[in-house]
């Protein structure tokens, strides 16, 4: 009967983190090759007076040739190896060893739970959907093969795992790493990171590609990057498998799933992706209808005035949205509108807009205002193309008519339009979005709507529930 190699992934660490296999395996071993760091990790389990044959790191080579004479001797042997033992573990080595001196000798594979898979479990379950993981050690793969691969992985939106990930002698490749994925992906991806996994001194952090801090780190650590899809709730990283949707979210998938995959887009080419969540979320909106990055230096938001104004439409008692022409009413989702209870109004055809109009001598976007204002003073106010009804609005705050939870000005032409933009801004205590200079449109001014109606779904950058 053939002697027999048997290699063992012992898991991350713990006993508990070990497969009944493993264990039962080891219970029975009488020779045992291992790194002397791993040793102790299984030394409750192996029986007494087993032999144990260590040696210390970059040794690798070294043990497997000695498993090797032991079972050329006609003796079993058992070869440790961490997380699992073919996942950079030590089967690989010992299947290239057989083939290298033509053995005969019968080799087992025991796989254990992977590093990689411990942390994840210890993150929640950022590992839902595809995923790779990468090593950033260049011992034995050369670097510029290895940054190739983090940028394939960043670009394809794989769930990524990273191992080796620092040491005394590498300490700027993680850096590296960050820098390639904040070429191509959010700034707010999901980032978690593991010291010590499963074994004392576990520690756990969660953070954003942003934020994350490759000091942090240490060659004990296993670092996971979300994917477009990976999202933080409380103290838990998830990636999304798609099975839990409900039936709106069905019917819309494909729209949506085009429009996150536009919104990625136009943010790894925004010359300054890292701007505060609530300007960045109205101007993402922006660029997706009008494919113009100008958007970027002409569209101003007031602090947090998406969410004022989203709070006063939801929570305020304002239920009313007024536009300036039929056209920007149009752009604006039917199905938020009524996901949230919210009417649009356009005074333009009014009956009484012309005759308002003829009597004051004014346009009818004025009078529409004017109406407007004398029925829903408190109206979430939409301008995308006259500067005259921005302006009418503007006087009637003056006199104290108007009391907007909000202004969109958007108005879009060559005569009073810079003026009717300089004239809304002075009214601080009024929540703002304005899209400065001669550039606006009807929808333009919609789809500045569209994104405070779908605040909530910004921190996830998440668009188009509605579409």
């Amino acid at each position: 009967m053939k002697s027999k190699i048997t290699i063992i992934g012992i898991g991350p660490g713990s006993q508990g983190d070990m497969t009944l296999h493993a264990v039962e395996t080891l219970r029975q071993a009488d020779i045992i090759v291992g790194y002397k760091y791993y040793i102790p990790f299984i030394s409750s389990i192996i029986k007494e007076g087993a032999e144990i044959v260590q040696n210390g790191m970059k040794q690798e080579q070294k043990r497997i040739e000695k498993a090797f004479e032991i079972a050329e001797s006609g003796r079993d042997v058992c070869v440790i190896s961490s997380g699992d033992c073919g996942i950079y573990g030590m089967a690989p080595l010992v299947y290239e060893m057989l083939r290298q001196r033509g053995s005969d000798i019968e080799v087992e594979v025991i796989p254990g739970i992977s590093a990689f898979q411990k942390a994840a479990s210890l993150l929640g379950a950022p590992m839902g959907h595809d995923f790779c993981v990468i090593s950033l050690s260049d011992l034995m793969t050369p670097w510029a093969l290895i940054e190739k691969r983090i940028r394939a992985a960043a670009e394809a939106d794989f769930v990524t795992a990273v191992y080796n990930p620092k040491s005394n002698g590498r300490y700027w490749e993680l850096y590296r790493l960050k820098e390639i994925f904040l070429e191509i992906r959010s700034s707010q991806t999901p980032v978690g990171y593991v010291r010590q996994a499963g074994r004392d001194g576990e520690e756990i952090k969660l953070t954003t590609l942003k934020d994350f801090d490759p000091e942090d780190v240490d060659m004990f650590t296993v670092v996971l990057i979300g994917n477009s899809q990976t999202y933080q709730w409380k103290d838990v990283m998830t990636t999304p498998r798609g099975y839990y949707k409900n039936d709106e979210a069905s019917e819309n998938a494909p729209g949506q799933a085009i429009m996150i995959e536009s919104f990625r887009t136009i943010e790894k080419e925004m010359s300054n992706p890292d701007i505060p969540l609530d300007l960045k979320w109205p101007m993402l909106h922006a660029i997706h209808t009008t494919a113009d990055f100008d958007m970027e230096n002409i569209v101003r938001a007031d602090s947090n005035a998406v969410e004022h104004i989203y709070a006063a439409l939801t929570a305020g008692g304002v239920r009313t949205i007024i536009t300036d022409v039929t056209m920007a009413a149009a752009g604006i989702r039917k199905g938020a509108l009524q996901r949230l209870g919210i009417e649009v109004k356009c005074y333009l055809n009014n009956s009484k807009t012309t005759e308002l109009a003829k009597e004051y001598g004014i346009t009818r976007t004025q009078a529409g205002i004017r109406l407007a204002v004398a029925e829903h003073p408190e109206a979430l106010y939409v301008f995308g193309n006259a500067p005259t009804a921005l302006m009418e609005l503007c006087t009637l705050i003056r006199q104290h008519k108007a009391r907007p939870c909000g202004i969109i000005a958007a108005p879009v032409g060559f005569v009073h339009v810079c003026e009717s933009k300089h004239m809304v801004k002075p009214f601080h205590e009024i929540p703002k979005i304005i899209v400065e200079g001669r550039k606006g449109g009807s929808n333009l001014a919609a789809t500045l709507v569209n994104s405070v109606l779908c605040w909530p779904d910004a921190e996830l950058l998440k668009p188009g529930r509605d579409v």
